[in-house]
């Protein structure tokens, strides 16, 4: 059988793919392979910079044009090629070496010192900054698009619907009102200061061979500074320089980076179960389109899949992330092979996070606030204005005030009319009393507005 969207085996490769596609050149294994490529040939150039190192000639510029080309050319086809390489080796990464020694025969200079490719290397030389340039990439030029589009949409939602009173409840039961715009305020402000985070976070690479003392280096040329060309080399490439490994860069940096993104869906979670059950009481409608089916056989229903397939899609993220943020830190020794195969699992992890986001957002530009629902629920919640009623009380001294407002609406139907009768019979200040009268749940919001408004101050 053919593989194709229908035949794939992942979701992230099959029913989802248009969804995933931005990842594809970044974290598949054409996007690995060329990462690798890049790190052997710039490793190739940086060689050939140093002094003490006269085996290996500065190159020309003809030269140096010709192996920037092979970067900014390299294609699928030259991604197959280093898998038929691959085939026979049953190595990827001298499979890079090998393919790039093929493409150094097309010029003289290059060719007569090849075996300066992958020089003193161990393989995970390579691999350690081929997955950082990896997970680099596709934070700048795919994740950090899609937090701007969750900010915008939950920023715009913040401010259009600042002022839209609305009944809190906490443990499912009535509590004092905030506004709709606060509350989506709130996750957005948890979302800020987790990819606050993900940018601040350091990228590390190390190039020092097979157990991290430039062992190899040192016996061929004791006299190059291989710790400051190799903090040189991993900077050139944007990423910081780890000085202290084994054989592996020991991933704690990536460790931080997936426990961040974690974070962050948690988060979403959190407001995908929010909206999903704001819809079920009526706060939220959502705008049909033409075509679709709800239910198969319940023809009335718009339900609130959006929601319901980020919230799966994240959890799956989130699995997979935390077993890559557990697992890649832990090492038998200077090196055993169990981060290999799980780092092949990122891309996965990030097409789930992807599909997700993407449900999240389509969710979100569907929702329609229902006012007279979320008014409805409001002046049906009069025993929310305990609480103020019952503070005013402290201020002027009266006994008991908690006690008296407890036994007045604990589990009990309040109304506008029976709150009022018992505010006119406090000794209160004439004021205070009339300033009670006017409250109504739908304005005790304290600066719940105010905040929804002000979330680029803090």
């Amino acid at each position: 059988m053919k593989l194709s969207s229908l035949t794939a085996l992942s979701s992230v490769d099959g029913r989802y793919a248009a969804k995933t596609a931005s990842l594809r050149p970044i974290c598949s294994e054409f996007g690995l392979i060329h990462r690798r490529l890049i790190v052997e040939i710039r490793w190739f150039q940086a060689l050939s910079r140093q002094d003490g190192i006269p085996e290996l000639p500065p190159l020309t510029p003809e030269a140096n044009a010709f192996l920037d080309q092979l970067i900014t050319e390299f294609d699928e086809n030259g991604a197959n090629r280093v898998k038929e390489i691959e085939s026979v080796t049953n190595h990827d990464v001298k499979a890079i070496e090998y393919y790039l020694k093929e493409c150094f025969i097309n010029l003289p200079e290059l060719n007569d010192n090849s075996e300066f490719l992958h020089f003193a290397c161990t393989s995970e030389d390579i691999n350690n900054l081929s997955y950082a340039l990896m997970l680099k990439d596709t934070h700048k030029e795919v994740m950090s698009v899609k937090f701007n589009e969750i900010d915008q949409a939950l920023a715009e939602l913040s401010e259009l619907h600042a002022n839209q009173a609305m009944l809190s409840r906490t443990h499912g039961q009535t509590a004092s009102p905030t506004t709709l715009g606060k509350e989506i305020g709130n996750t957005l402000h948890r979302l800020r200061r987790q990819t606050r985070q993900m940018a601040q976070q350091e990228t590390l690479g190390k190039i020092n061979g097979a157990v991290g003392n430039f062992n190899a280096h040192i016996s061929a040329y004791p006299d190059v500074d291989w710790p400051a060309l190799a903090q040189n080399f991993v900077e050139s490439l944007g990423l910081q320089w780890n000085p202290y490994t084994t054989q592996i860069e020991p991933h704690d940096w990536m460790a931080e980076m997936f426990q961040s993104l974690t974070r962050y869906h948690t988060i979403l979670i959190d407001l995908s179960r929010d909206i999903w059950s704001y819809i079920s009481i009526g706060y939220f409608g959502q705008k049909t389109i033409e075509g679709e089916v709800g239910s198969s056989t319940m023809p009335h229903k718009v339900n609130p899949i959006d929601f319901e397939n980020a919230e799966g899609n994240l959890g799956v993220a989130n699995a997979l992330l935390e077993h890559l943020a557990l697992k890649l830190p832990v090492s038998r020794w200077q090196r055993d092979l169990t981060d290999s195969t799980v780092l092949r699992g990122i891309g996965t992890a990030y097409g789930h996070s992807l599909v997700a986001m993407s449900s999240l957002l389509k969710g979100l530009s569907k929702l329609e606030v229902n006012a007279h629902r979320l008014e409805e629920d409001l002046d049906a919640s009069w025993e929310v204005l305990a609480e103020p009623i019952q503070t005013v009380m402290r201020r002027y001294g009266i006994e008991n005030p908690y006690e008296k407002l407890k036994a007045l609406t604990r589990g009990k139907q309040i109304t506008a009319a029976g709150l009022a009768d018992f505010i006119r019979d406090l000794d209160l200040p004439e004021e205070a009393i009339q300033s009670l009268l006017k409250l109504t749940p739908a304005l005790y919001t304290g600066n719940a507005a105010h905040m929804a408004r002000s979330l680029d101050e803090f």
